[in-house]
């Protein structure tokens, strides 16, 4: 599906509007006032010069008679400006309460979205510029919403009803500003538009320098074994070059900008008044709402509206930059929000259940509140109404699947194979043979493409993703920890595990040992992923938050690759342990640790090719037998 990005501001302003649906309008009432406010002043110099130049012409310059009427201007004009600075005061305060509180929603939403997408997603975007939505993008959004908008909407108003006013005094004045600010849009449009363009290719290129540098930092240790510190700062180089040209075009167009509009608004006020000038001297009749007659009291405040006017123009012309900016990342902000979630149209759920005798001494199960370490699928059927319940035992079975992550590139071809509940089943292939793609099957994080996949002889796609991941434990080859204590990290598997059952897990997966040997025990405090363990620390305590889990089934994929072999020797009683009454699916490049396994199925490029216990396999001295042998060895 591909994401709605068009009509970018009016979606913001919805969303603004959905959020603070009585502050908005306030605001948006405030800046009306308080803008009308700053074109009226042209009137109230219009009136006082009016009244001086009567006085004037009528040689009745008494300052007791015409102090008055100035005197009513200038207190009304005072009463106006007071309500300018109590509304501008108002809005100013609205606006950041909005904005602060607009970004802290969207930040909430855009990570709610992120989590309800598909593992695919973020197979095939990178990190780095999934982070700049969080980092960049909101801050230009920040800027857009707080400064940029708001100066654009004040600017738009004084500029609509100076134009109003210019009308009601002369038609012929305001037709040759009208003709000024033409030439200025489209000088603007031009400019602008160049700058448009080059502040959104920036501010893509941002999440892409981002991106290396977060990969970089990440792969430091393997940059530095290889000697590759001068590529990796050639390639920064190039993006960092690209960079620079975006930017250094976009500011360019931006800054040319504005000293062409403030030379073209200085042209326009000199030709303002000499058109003025020519008006009275030639005394050409007036056309206007006011049916005033041109004279000084129509050209000074008309001077002052034009400057005033092309002023405005020009505060518009230096926020389009960064509005631009703003709706390049509110842009991408929306790309990211209208990805598609994660489909899930699974009904049969994961619920805690014990067994009852019924009326005619059967035992059967049934579903309860408490929890009884007894598990059932709840299937309700569509056709006739009834919901039956099946034990949950670990029966895993795979009938002619085919699978493919691209089009047209099939991992995966007609793949059948069962794991009995308590056995362990394991895989073994080279790599890119199709092993880590079958647990994802198993965990839906992709959908086979045919064939089916059944669990207790239920089809998987009719079970709730989250029900069908709560029935299985993983342990990944490459280990995630987070923030947290020791404790904390263990606990991640099972959340209302007790620390009794934590410590448990961490012994029986061989992790017990080095953690009292921690300076604060299981109340360590682990940062950065586990930055202050060995690699086989971290993966023990993987191991762990497996085992606290207590699923039925487990997936191990190369579960002990990080665990040096005495650790291994140590940690295997324990797995051993934790695979006891499981249904297990192993994955490992060392073949010491499958060959306890029910059954050993060998891969190459997603097929299966060999299948059988150790004993089978060796007798059969197939591939299998050349790899224990080390005729060959897997890659």
């Amino acid at each position: 599906m591909k994401p709605k990005t068009k009509g970018v501001l009016p979606r913001l302003f919805k969303m603004i509007f959905r959020y603070y649906p009585v502050m908005l309008p306030i605001t948006l009432g405030c800046m009306v006032i308080s803008a009308c406010v700053n074109a009226i002043p042209a009137i109230f110099l219009q009136k006082v010069i009016a009244v001086l130049q009567e006085a004037w012409e009528t040689s009745n310059w008494n300052w007791s008679e015409i102090s008055p009427q100035i005197f009513k201007i200038v207190f009304i004009l005072v009463g106006l400006y007071i309500t300018s600075l109590t509304t501008s005061f108002i809005f100013n305060q609205l606006i950041a309460i909005m904005t602060q509180g607009t970004l802290k929603k969207i930040r909430s939403e855009m990570f709610n979205k992120m989590q309800s997408l598909p593992i695919k997603y973020f197979d095939t975007h990178n990190h780095g510029d999934i982070m700049s939505h969080y980092t960049n993008d909101i801050d230009t959004l920040r800027q857009m919403i707080s400064q940029s908008m708001p100066q654009l909407m004040m600017s738009g108003i004084v500029v609509t009803a100076i134009l109003f006013i210019m009308l009601y005094y002369s038609v012929w004045m305001t037709l040759v500003v009208v003709v000024g600010v033409i030439l200025m849009t489209l000088v603007v449009k031009k400019i602008g538009g160049g700058s448009a363009k080059y502040f959104m290719q920036n501010q893509k290129t941002v999440g892409k320098v981002e991106g290396y540098i977060e990969e970089m930092m990440n792969g430091q240790k393997v940059i530095k074994v290889f000697c590759h510190e001068e590529a990796t700062k050639e390639t920064f180089d190039k993006l960092n070059e690209e960079l620079f040209t975006a930017a250094n075009k976009a500011n360019k167009y931006a800054n040319i900008l504005g000293p062409i509009l403030n030379n073209i608004g200085n042209i326009l006020y000199v030709i303002v008044a000499f058109a003025g000038g020519l008006m009275i001297t030639f005394n050409i009749k007036n056309v206007g709402f006011s049916m005033l007659p041109i004279g000084i009291s129509i050209v000074v405040p008309f001077l002052n509206m034009t400057k005033q006017f092309a002023g405005n123009i020009g505060q518009v012309s230096h926020q389009v930059n960064s509005i631009v900016m703003g709706l390049a990342g509110t842009k991408r902000i929306f790309e990211l929000m209208d990805e598609t979630p994660e489909v899930d149209d699974g009904y049969v759920t994961l619920v805690n259940a014990k067994e009852v005798v019924n009326e005619n001494g059967e035992v059967i199960l049934t579903e309860c509140s408490e929890r009884t370490n007894l598990w059932a699928w709840k299937h309700p059927h569509q056709e006739d109404g009834t919901v039956s319940y099946t034990k949950l035992c670990g029966d895993v079975r795979l009938f002619d699947v085919d699978f493919e992550y691209e089009e047209g590139k099939e991992v995966l071809h007609n793949i059948s194979l069962y794991a009995k509940p308590g056995q362990k089943v394991a895989f073994v292939g080279a790599t890119g043979a199709g092993k880590t793609t079958i647990t994802n099957l198993l965990n839906r994080f992709y959908d086979i493409a045919d064939g089916k996949i059944r669990y207790d002889g239920i089809n998987i796609n009719k079970i709730k993703k989250d029900d069908l991941r709560h029935s299985l434990g993983m342990v990944l080859q490459d280990t995630n920890l987070f923030t947290g204590t020791v404790m904390d990290n263990i606990r991640y598997g099972k959340l209302d595990a007790t620390n009794e059952e934590c410590i448990e897990a961490a012994k029986l997966a061989g992790a017990d040992d080095f953690i009292t040997r921690l300076p604060e025990g299981y109340n360590t405090m682990l940062t950065e992923n586990g930055a202050n363990l060995s690699q086989g620390q971290r993966q023990l305590l993987s191991i762990a938050r497996a085992a606290v889990a207590d699923p039925p089934v487990m997936i191990l994929d190369e579960a002990t690759s990080s665990i040096d072999t005495r650790t291994e020797a140590l940690v295997q009683q324990g797995m051993d342990a934790l695979m006891k009454g499981r249904t297990v699916f192993v994955i490992a490049h060392r073949l010491s640790t499958v060959k306890n396994a029910d059954v050993i199925i060998v891969l190459d490029h997603g097929r299966i090719i060999e299948r059988g216990n150790h004993d089978d396999l060796i007798k059969q001295k197939g591939q299998y037998y050349q790899l224990y042998t080390g005729a060959f060895e897997l890659e």
